[in-house]
């Protein structure tokens, strides 16, 4: 591959010398102090023009299908399917539009190239042919976007009363994430608590936040909806689950959302993909900084019996850091040392 590039770029700077070479010529015979007006340079640019798009769509077309298996990750979500048949409707009417006025634009020149014997029509304009070419980019890309309207429609859609609620947090360069705990309510908080050790900011005044818990790995259900409620914590990131066609930016001050439904266990996925060592991973999108290439996560996708046996063995996040059990109101404190399972 890199023998290629190098080839390309070798042929490519040769093409850009002709081409100024060329561009002398022209400005000579502007000049007045160059008679010839045209010479083999000109056939021969024709024909390289044609040479290029010709090879060009020969290695188009070679490399898109040597290595179309790579183009498509594997779908892990029901609305992943249609986010995909939106792409593909869209490239391939682009594509086809592209390859048009690509084959155009290079065979004009080769065509139409300067005759001393052929004089240019003058053709100032043509109404039906402005109309056609109007109108037909018009009607497709209105297409598009209203197919695409519906799909975004259908993805952000309200959440279902019955969704697993998490949330993950972005920061310079990691992420956290937050379970409810067995109250399935996130506890409130508060970026004026956040310091080295609650990251959250979670604000013990608030009683659903006592069993809160926080695990190093984002765990989904299969086959349940999951809402993913998304926050930065200093600048903007991006949760990014490629293989379940999850994007949405976290925002400082401006809290995000993300609902869908994971249909592919990590067992499953390595069993498509024949990697025994495959892992989901959240990945942040957006540059934000030094450490951003270091910031990922392990995404494990477990069958629903798994997920609900994990969730119910997770240790409440009062439980680990007990000394933050004097920010809780003591009327509430019998309340928070059950609920968190403080010993």
């Amino acid at each position: 591959m890199t023998g290629f590039v190098i080839v390309l770029a070798l042929f490519l700077i040769v093409a850009i010398l002709i081409a100024l070479f060329r561009l002398h010529i022209l400005v000579e015979v502007i000049r007045g102090k160059k008679d010839e007006r045209s010479g083999t340079s000109n056939k021969v640019n024709g024909g390289l023009m044609l040479t290029f798009i010709i090879l060009g769509f020969i290695l188009l077309f070679w490399y898109s299908i040597k290595e179309f298996h790579n183009y498509k990750l594997p779908v892990a979500s029901e609305h992943g399917v249609t986010t995909d048949n939106l792409f593909w409707w869209t490239m391939g009417i682009t594509g086809v539009v592209f390859i048009i006025t690509q084959i155009l634009l290079f065979w004009f020149p080769f065509k139409y190239q300067y005759s001393e014997k052929r004089k240019a029509l003058f053709y100032p304009e043509n109404n039906k042919l402005e109309i056609v070419w109007t109108l037909v980019p018009a009607v497709a890309l209105t297409g598009l976007v209203l197919y695409g309207l519906i799909v975004w429609n259908n993805v952000m859609k309200p959440t279902p009363k019955d969704a697993e609620v998490i949330e993950v947090m972005g920061y310079q360069f990691a992420w956290k994430v937050r379970y409810p705990g067995k109250d399935k309510q996130l506890g409130k908080y508060n970026y004026q608590l956040i310091d080295a050790v609650n990251a959250f900011g979670l604000d013990f005044q608030d009683r659903a936040s006592f069993d809160d818990f926080s695990p190093r790995e984002l765990h989904l259900p299969k086959g349940r909806p999951v809402e993913i409620k998304i926050r930065a914590r200093d600048v903007l990131h991006s949760f990014f689950l490629p293989h379940f066609r999850v994007k949405m930016d976290a925002v400082p001050g401006m809290p995000t959302r993300f609902t869908f439904v994971p249909t592919k266990s990590t067992a499953d996925m390595r069993k498509e993909t024949g990697n025994p060592d495959f892992n989901y991973e959240l990945a942040c999108a957006e540059l934000c900084g030094r450490g951003h290439f270091a910031m990922r996560l392990i995404v494990v996708v477990d069958e629903p019996e798994e997920y609900d046996k994990w969730y119910a063995e997770q240790e409440s996040w009062l439980s680990k850091n007990p000394d933050y059990l004097s920010k809780v109101p003591s009327d509430l404190k019998e309340l928070a040392l059950a609920k968190s399972n403080i010993k």
